[in-house]
């Protein structure tokens, strides 16, 4: 991994775990185990390096998403893995959020220029859980579908971070897939 990718990987958990304001040039240096010397060399401003890091999330989701549509027999499994995530990564949602869910609204509350930059994964998830949801033969409703989906974990993963209840995460994800089987027995 290049220099340039160490300290996007370390902002983007940073960011993450402490915020995007909280964090300093010093702390992803210090990360990373370089000089700030080196660190400017890559990134000028921390701007810079929060467009690197959503760039990097963009990616990752997308990657993540073509992943689960070669790796699942049919729409059906993979909008279920999508709300099994706020399950899978419930470690981390307990202790700092929604990565993409506490970035736009740190953002927003900035009055950030990126907050729109960044609202492009919640975007790429839309726009993938809206074609789920089309070959499901919803496509008249599929967004607002998609939409639905997309509350919920944002929901989810906010009292899952409040509360830290684990029993709550799963009731939840029991409830939404209860949801989604009602929802396609009737189309």
């Amino acid at each position: 991994m290049s220099t340039r990718e160490q300290i996007v990987d370390a902002a983007n958990r940073l960011f993450y775990e402490q915020g995007f304001e909280r964090t300093s040039f010093a702390s992803i240096a210090e990360a990373v185990g370089i000089s700030r010397g080196n660190f400017y060399y890559h990134f000028k401003t921390k701007d810079a390096i929060l467009d690197a890091v959503i760039q990097a999330r963009l990616e990752s989701t997308r990657q993540m998403l073509r992943a689960w549509s070669e790796g699942s027999a049919g729409p059906l499994d993979r909008v279920r893995r999508f709300i099994e995530i706020v399950i899978t990564n419930q470690g981390d949602i307990e202790n700092y959020g929604c990565p993409v869910g506490t970035l736009t609204n740190e953002l927003a509350k900035l009055d950030h220029p990126s907050r729109t930059h960044a609202v492009g994964v919640f975007d790429v998830f839309r726009t993938w859980l809206r074609e789920q949801f089309e070959e499901l033969g919803r496509a008249a409703d599929a967004d607002d579908l998609a939409l639905h989906v997309l509350t919920f974990s944002q929901g989810v993963a906010t009292l899952s971070n409040a509360f830290h209840d684990r029993a709550y995460a799963q009731r939840e994800v029991d409830r939404l897939n209860s949801w989604l089987t009602q929802q396609l027995a009737t189309s």
